[in-house]
């Protein structure tokens, strides 16, 4: 269990708030991360591990006209699975890994590229495109390195983002117990 995994179970334990995870190059560790949080079960409600380019269409929607335009390793197709998870499972968050691990290039992308997303409430942190958010990463190392710091960054993108959440519901509050809107 990862710190970051403990933080995001907690904060959204603390929102009482759900994830859901879509992942493709990290083949369910993202979820595994997740559930090994004692008390995962109040607030993680599934997981998708669409690996093959055509389940990111079948069962998450992301555009088919998008996946075979530029294939699976984009940031479009990261926000999209990231959306679509979180539509399919009912949840309140929805994360997204996709990228290349290795050993050969894919879709045209290095050994090493990464998208990472996270899809949540309209405008629920500062900064935050409305409803999501995407980081491109550049990986060095093996393929495990590769998939293990994927999965280190979607949780650390998503803590942000939740921490960002968090503090703009503490201010609301603050303000409201001090007689503001």
């Amino acid at each position: 269990m990862s710190s970051e995994a403990a933080d995001v179970v907690r904060l959204l334990k603390v929102s009482g708030e759900t994830v859901a995870v879509a992942e493709s190059l990290t083949g369910g560790l993202v979820a595994a991360q997740l559930t090994s949080v004692p008390g995962a079960s109040k607030v993680f409600r599934g997981s998708v591990t669409a690996y093959a380019t055509e389940l990111k269409h079948e069962l998450l929607g992301v555009d088919a006209a998008l996946l075979a335009a530029r294939g699976a390793v984009d940031p479009q197709v990261a926000l999209e699975m990231a959306a679509g998870v979180r539509k399919a499972l009912g949840a309140d968050w929805g994360v997204a890994t996709t990228g290349v691990a290795g050993p050969d290039p894919q879709d045209g992308q290095a050994v090493g590229t990464v998208f990472v997303a996270v899809h949540g409430p309209v405008g629920a942190a500062t900064g935050s495109a409305p409803g999501g958010k995407v980081e491109a990463l550049r990986l060095n190392g093996d393929r495990a390195e590769i998939r293990r710091e994927s999965v280190r960054s979607v949780l650390a993108l998503f803590l942000r983002e939740l921490a960002g959440e968090q503090t703009g519901n503490e201010r609301a509050q603050d303000t409201e117990q001090n007689g503001g809107f």
